[in-house]
């Protein structure tokens, strides 16, 4: 797959979710184009890791360890990157966790936590970006939804209601900030491979099978690399989507189109 042409020299993008998946792919597809990146993540070592390895290739990059439910957190994010780098332009919500039960199966820690994450998170790092947004004259800000913001799942009932939040809160904010050249979209992958593709499965159930069924879901017949989805991102944090905002793109092989 051809990579993006992009040149973001000079500017500064916070991601959320930086340390592992999706979000350590964007991380360096942003780095790779000449952001500064202020790289967020609860495990230490891992949100070290990231950026550090954005530095020994020649980016620039600033880890800020803590967990997103915090808005401290967002805060302190936000505020990493006007400090290191004098600016903010791209921000993207990418931390998200999933909860695999329908709402019998799910107890009220359960669908906190899953609210928490993925809708909290991405909320408050919004809202703690549009000063810093307004002051640089516009920006970006990328929100990982999920298909399962566009369409229901069977035995997801807190993850589709988190993701629909999200789908419906990047509409919201897009109305909100459109005059000022603040663009806000969300990203709706379908299956990656990632992590979170085999994570809390019932006992016995292996990655392979979740791939299978998968596979057998998607029109296109395969299940995309985070680096696939990064390159989405990229487009959406770049000039060449200049005229999008609100949307909500499905990056799914052909999932939700049946």
């Amino acid at each position: 797959m051809g990579k993006l042409e992009v040149d973001l020299s000079g500017r500064v993008a916070v991601v959320s979710g930086g340390s592992s998946g999706m979000g350590a792919a964007v991380v360096a597809r942003l780095a790779e184009c000449g952001a500064g990146v202020v790289v967020g993540g609860r495990d230490v070592a891992r949100t070290r890791e990231v950026a550090s390895s954005v530095i020994a290739g020649g980016g620039r990059a600033v880890p800020v360890v803590g967990n997103i439910v915090d808005s401290a957190t967002a805060d302190l994010m936000v505020a990493s990157a006007l400090e290191e780098f004098g600016r903010l332009d791209i921000v993207v919500s990418a931390a998200g966790v999933i909860h695999r039960a329908d709402a019998i199966g799910t107890d009220d820690e359960q669908w906190r936590h899953t609210m928490s994450v993925n809708v909290d998170g991405p909320f408050y790092l919004s809202r703690a970006s549009i000063p810093a947004l307004r002051n640089a004259g516009g920006g970006s800000i990328i929100n990982v939804s999920s298909t399962c913001g566009l369409v229901g799942a069977a035995g997801l009932a807190a993850y589709c209601a988190s993701k629909g939040a999200v789908s419906n809160l990047t509409r919201a904010m897009a109305l909100d900030h459109a005059t000022e050249g603040i663009r806000i979209n969300a990203i709706c992958p379908g299956a990656v491979e990632t992590p979170m593709l085999g994570s809390g499965h019932p006992s016995g159930r292996t990655l392979n099978d979740v791939r299978a069924s998968n596979l057998e879901s998607i029109p296109e017949g395969r299940i995309p690399e985070p680096d696939e989805i990064a390159e989405v991102v990229l487009f959406l944090a770049s000039d060449a989507s200049r005229h999008i905002t609100g949307t909500n793109m499905p990056v799914d092989g052909g999932y939700t189109a049946q």
